[in-house]
């Protein structure tokens, strides 16, 4: 390569390494906005922006105003790595939302099931989910109860599934940490699933009886499962402890489908909810266009 065009390549490179240096200084430096509900992305969410990092990520979500993380895999995660997500947790005043405490069985009866083999591996992860907890700072832990099992009546399988809670709940309750129950839909996403709706979230917390025992209210599954949203949002609402969103249809960011999210953060927000909404959806569009679009989704719907 002549040395004018090697000077010319070098320029044009170190340009742009400038550019993407400008670009990480902007994000990091920014005032913060302050929403008004605590919503949480997950990683990856932002990754065109923010570069691959796990810390990066964090970075980047505190200084677009977001105040908490949620992590569905954080179970997979190396010892190393969730210490270091909790200490960037700390040091960024994050909160840490839901992470799945347990392996959930899609196809086969786990807490329903009679047999205590599925239990037993249950409450062994939900042990082990403690020592998670510790390391990144969380309250929250999602569980699913699994699938339906055709065989026994619903109401055995029920008693079943509340015995088995309370057995996880006197393991949590020492440690001050919540397993969030989640109804699924079985309409779209998860056919076969015990856990439906939210009277039947209700009856199983009421059951445990336990403060380490509350619903995980998906606005994006009960839409499809019964709609009605703020009246059973107010009917349960004393064992909901944590909520996770996704427009319908598509489980996409607020504005991209039928719900008027607006609407739904202002009553939230008015019942003086201060846990974490987590944004457990994907992004309408790729790339750094759809990464903003979902910021600037959830600042119009935070507008109220």
């Amino acid at each position: 390569m002549r040395r004018r065009e090697f000077l010319r390549t070098a320029g044009i490179a170190a340009a742009g390494l400038a550019v993407s240096g400008r670009e990480a200084w902007a994000w990091r430096q920014q005032p913060a906005r302050t929403f008004k509900l605590k919503y949480a992305p997950h990683f990856g969410m932002f990754r065109e922006h923010s570069g691959p990092d796990l810390v990066a990520q964090l970075e980047f979500m505190a200084a677009e105003g977001f105040a908490a993380l949620e992590d569905n895999g954080m179970r997979g995660r190396t010892v190393a790595d969730q210490e270091r997500i909790g200490a960037a947790l700390q040091r960024l005043k994050m909160t840490m939302g839901v992470f799945v405490a347990h392996t959930i069985n899609w196809n086969e009866p786990t807490l329903t099931s009679m047999n205590d083999a599925p239990r037993d591996v249950f409450l062994k992860e939900i042990q082990e989910s403690v020592e998670i907890a510790k390391r990144v700072g969380a309250k929250w832990m999602t569980v699913v109860p699994g699938h339906v099992d055709r065989r026994p009546h619903i109401d055995y399988q029920t008693a079943r599934v509340v015995e088995t809670l309370k057995r996880a709940a006197a393991i949590l309750e020492p440690h001050g940490l919540v397993m969030v129950l989640e109804p699924l839909n079985t309409l779209r996403n998860h056919p076969g699933m015990f856990l439906t709706s939210t009277p039947q979230a209700y009856l199983v917390c009421k059951a445990v009886a336990s403060p380490a025992c509350k619903i995980l209210y998906d606005i994006y599954h009960q839409q499809i499962t019964e709609g009605n949203l703020l009246p059973n949002i107010d009917r349960a609402w004393d064992e909901i402890a944590y909520l996770q969103v996704g427009d319908n249809p598509g489980r996409n960011e607020p504005g991209t489908g039928e719900i008027n999210y607006r609407n739904v953060f202002r009553h939230i927000h008015g019942k003086g909810f201060t846990g974490v909404v987590g944004m457990e959806h994907g992004n309408a569009t790729r790339g750094r266009e759809g990464e903003r679009a979902v910021i600037d989704a959830y600042i119009r719907a935070d507008e109220f």
